[in-house]
């Protein structure tokens, strides 16, 4: 008899979710990590690909327009990427669980050997069973590389590269949107499952309007590409619920569901 796989989810957390004018937003930071730790005690597998980096780096700088030229903006992520280690450390300790933060560029996934050391640390880090990998676009480091090859977009397709190289089972993209709704505006109907990301699909995408977060939907609608050519399931869902992780354990249809449907 075939052993079932265990579920291996990469959850992808945005800027707009961690962070607020004020900083990292513990409360909602330490309620998605008490979701997690639920779902690791239940047995699950659980990556992290984390945004909030320059975002909590502006708020300790006092920024309210994001930076664009390219030392503002590694000096932001240099700053803000210990700030938020150092809450999710704290929230995951306190469920009797380990971070190991991974920080990784482009480079980093085009390189064979690299890749291969990624997959195999990943896979020892998931063995120990009370460790959650927490991945995160090397911003401080890596602008020319990243600008060059098109940014990640607030880590979205990141967090695909992330599913693809540890074998998850889903991708699970929370945010402040509970979905793709038929406007690009973000309002008109909620579409739940989607099996092909085709021209009309992807007219229902806008680009986000936040000054503290990169990419919007059209990236999410990119990373959905990616996701079904690969045959994993992805979600878009709103990270806002309290229990939002826990009702997708649990099977429920939250946000919009991107799948092949051969394998729906």
């Amino acid at each position: 008899m075939k052993r079932k796989r265990r579920e291996r989810w990469v959850v992808k957390l945005g800027s707009g979710l961690l962070t607020r004018e004020g900083g990292i937003h513990l409360t909602q930071l330490q309620g998605i990590v008490a979701q997690v730790a639920t779902l690791v005690e239940q047995g699950m597998e659980v990556i992290l690909v984390s945004s909030g980096a320059v975002s909590a780096g502006m708020s300790a700088l006092k920024l309210a327009v994001r930076p664009t030229e390219r030392e503002a903006l590694q000096a932001c992520a240099s700053i803000g990427q210990p700030l938020l280690m150092n809450a999710y450390e704290r929230a995951f300790a306190a469920r009797g669980l380990v971070t190991a933060q991974i920080l990784i560029t482009y480079w980093d996934l085009d390189s064979r050997a690299l890749y291969a050391n990624a997959q195999r640390t990943v896979e020892h880090l998931l063995g120990l069973g009370r460790c959650v990998p927490v991945f995160n676009e090397n911003d401080a480091l890596a602008f020319e590389e990243i600008e060059m090859l098109n940014r990640f977009g607030d880590n979205d397709r990141l967090s695909a590269h992330i599913a693809i190289l540890a074998g998850a089972t889903q991708l699970v993209i929370l945010s402040t949107i509970d979905g793709l709704r038929t406007k690009p505006d973000g309002t008109g109907s909620l579409i739940r499952q989607v099996a092909q990301v085709d021209k009309k699909i992807e007219s229902y995408a806008g680009s986000t309007r936040s000054q503290r977060s990169v990419g919007g939907m059209i990236s999410k609608l990119e990373t959905a590409k990616m996701m079904l050519a690969e045959g994993i399931p992805m979600v878009i869902a709103d990270g806002r619920d309290p229990e939002i992780l826990l009702k997708l354990a649990q099977g429920r249809r939250e946000g919009t569901r991107f799948e092949n449907a051969k394998d729906g």
